[in-house]
């Protein structure tokens, strides 16, 4: 049983100022935004009681008591950003108080000689990357809710979008980073510089772990220089074709910066024509993009299959990523009356096509997106009735077909009462596989307690 929630505010309030600490029963009243209410709302339980208040420090030191305060009261905290990926995974069952890292939003140093930059953890991804861009340099991860992700929140979700072909994960970003521990104690891994060997890689391990090992405060990212030109050649036409197409790609001398796999649904809703497509970007010297481009394209002419040249890059990319992760509408519907789910699925690269092919069937009477990184065999499927009888059939073939090549389906978005009674849909999210038992003890070696994310991983 936790304090009464005014004692609780009284208890922060004496080590935060007055605007630091909101109680959330007055958040909206206080013009705070309804967007983060909301998506607090939706990663708990719908048993458990609402946050006592959310809290923002300005600083590390701040950040650093207001955990150890937390941990001196056995409080359970939810740590976010501005909260744009706060409900994906399992439900939170309990957050007696909610911390945002937003207002921890510094680029400590940028040093463009050596390609790396430091920031705080609330620093948003586009602020970031149009500082970077006066540079010329850019940090390689492309993350769904971009306009409003925060770089902690990126870290901690592991997201990263079809650059990861190219330039790897968010792991492989990382160089560096200091965290706040469940007990306030402020730990620090990795450098500042590209070769750097000394100490345990935490990097790696905190990065997926959605707040369930500690709150990360301060990061160092490897950087790229922003390419001279980029294009992108997008084939449609049989799913055989495309696969065989992918094959050649992947075994050929080229070097595309991403190579994305597209339901037909998704290439008919952004009016590229009909089919399975594939997308191939490449970004380098002018004259070699064109001449790659072109290679393509003839490779898929030999095939029978569609080819368009699109040169507007960021408009395609963000058309894309607004029909998958629907930011706009994210932006004005209430969390509560969203039906939409979300999943995050991986497979064997080389059956990734199959797959594109499979869920054509599956999905023949649902309303569905999908797009799998060809080259990880990552991918986003997106099902815009979750509320339909036969969802749960659906995605337990998906599944099944997924774990067959070596990989997995995992629900990130859903309805909130589906994700309580996940029985609903089998069991399809949390965790499966046979490094469960290994997660939960290094979970229980960092927090012991459980006083961070409690059961987000494993609900």
């Amino acid at each position: 049983m936790r304090f009464p929630d005014n004692q609780l505010v009284a208890l922060f309030t004496e080590l935060l100022e007055k605007d630091q600490v909101i109680a959330f029963d007055n958040f909206i009243s206080h013009g705070r935004d309804r967007y983060l209410h909301d998506r607090i709302v939706q990663s708990l339980t719908p048993d458990s009681l609402p946050p006592a208040c959310v809290l923002y420090p300005q600083s590390i030191d701040q950040l650093s008591k207001a955990i150890a305060l937390a941990y001196e009261h056995r409080l359970r905290v939810l740590p976010c950003g501005k909260a744009t990926k706060l409900d994906w995974g399992g439900l939170v069952s309990r957050a007696d108080v909610v911390v945002s890292t937003s207002r921890l939003n510094q680029i400590i140093e940028h040093c463009v000689g050596d390609l790396t930059v430091t920031v705080q953890a609330g620093v948003k991804y586009q602020d970031l990357q149009a500082v970077l861009a006066e540079k010329s340099q850019f940090l390689a991860i492309d993350p769904p809710y971009s306009p409003d992700a925060t770089i902690g929140g990126i870290l901690a979700t592991g997201s990263a979008g079809s650059l990861r072909h190219r330039y790897n994960s968010v792991r492989d970003m990382c160089l560096g980073i200091e965290f706040v521990r469940s007990d306030g104690e402020v730990v620090k891994a990795g450098g500042r510089v590209v070769k750097n060997v000394a100490g345990y890689d935490l990097m790696k391990l905190l990065t997926g772990s959605y707040g369930t090992l500690g709150i990360a405060s301060t990061i160092t990212f490897r950087l790229y220089p922003l390419p001279e030109f980029s294009q992108i050649v997008v084939v449609t036409g049989a799913g055989a074709a495309i696969a065989q197409l992918q094959q050649q790609i992947s075994k050929s001398v080229l070097t595309p910066t991403t190579c994305d796999l597209l339901s037909a649904s998704v290439i008919t809703k952004l009016g590229l024509g009909e089919g399975v497509g594939l997308v191939v970007q490449f970004s380098s010297l002018k004259v070699s993009v064109i001449e790659q481009g072109d290679r393509v394209a003839t490779l898929a002419k030999e095939l029978n299959l569609q080819v368009q040249i699109i040169d507007q890059v960021q408009d395609f990319w963000r058309s894309l990523e607004n029909l998958l992760w629907q930011n706009e509408l994210r932006n004005l519907t209430p969390s509560s009356i969203n039906k939409s789910i979300v999943c995050k699925l991986g497979i064997l690269s080389s059956a990734s096509a199959t797959l594109i092919q499979q869920c054509e069937q599956i999905f023949s009477s649902q309303s569905y997106f999908l797009q799998i990184h060809a080259g990880s065999g990552l991918g986003v499927l997106r099902i815009e009735d979750g509320q339909n009888l036969e969802v749960a059939e659906q995605l337990a073939k998906v599944r099944s077909i997924a774990e067959s090549h070596s990989g997995f389906l995992t629900i990130l978005e859903a309805p909130q009462d589906l994700k309580f009674n996940n029985q609903v849909l089998g069991n399809v999210w949390g965790y499966t596989g046979n490094a469960g038992d290994l997660m939960v003890k290094i979970q229980q070696q960092f927090d012991p307690g459980g006083l961070l994310s409690c059961d987000r991983l494993y609900s």
